[in-house]
């Protein structure tokens, strides 16, 4: 076996493998601030598999999302619309609200892909693999060139995640309304 797959197990029951290393992760995680870069990937196995290399122009960003129903703040006072109830029902996974989250931190890049880090009762983390779309190195490599033309790709649903909420895993029967969007499709047919 090589040494990716042996990462690869021991992250797939991190708590039975390493206790101690998994509650001291989790001990400094919670610390920190919600986003935060991170000089390398923590899974080096999964960054790896989702498109991480380690060069210029790509960087990795470890983010935390609140786990819970979606909830907004606690609304207090005042007169408001009917609209503007505490529940906020989204259609969003947690890591696409991680990878929209990072962006808007990082304007110059775009996200190229995330994996789940670790999670608790309170929390998630998510690393996000973001590529500055500028750079020299990424402009001149011919397997991320590809990312310079596409702006705002991760609040079109263009990233794995995004693509996985918008239904494009599913093909054939039962996904015929699916492509190119559900919104494209609404009115067809009757």
């Amino acid at each position: 076996m090589g040494l990716y797959k042996y990462l690869r197990e021991a992250w797939k029951k991190p708590k039975k493998t390493n206790n101690e290393g998994f509650k001291e992760l989790l001990y400094t995680l919670r610390r920190e601030p919600a986003t935060m870069r991170i000089a390398k990937p923590t899974r080096l196995d999964r960054a790896r598999s989702l498109g991480y290399r380690a060069k210029q122009g790509i960087i990795v960003v470890r983010q935390r999302v609140t786990r819970g129903s979606h909830t907004r703040p606690d609304i207090k006072g005042g007169r408001r619309p009917k609209h503007n109830t505490q529940r906020k029902v989204v259609a969003k996974s947690y890591q696409q609200i991680a990878e929209e989250r990072t962006a808007r931190q990082y304007t110059n890049c775009e996200v190229l892909n995330s994996y789940l880090l670790i999670e608790d009762g309170m929390h998630k983390w998510y690393e996000i693999i973001l590529v500055d779309r500028t750079h020299p190195a990424i402009l001149t490599d011919k397997q991320l060139n590809w990312i310079s033309l596409q702006k705002g790709r991760v609040f079109r649903g263009l990233t794995s995640a995004g693509k996985k909420s918008r239904g494009l895993r599913n093909k054939g029967i039962g996904a015929e309304k699916v492509r190119p969007g559900v919104r494209a499709n609404k009115g067809r047919l009757n």
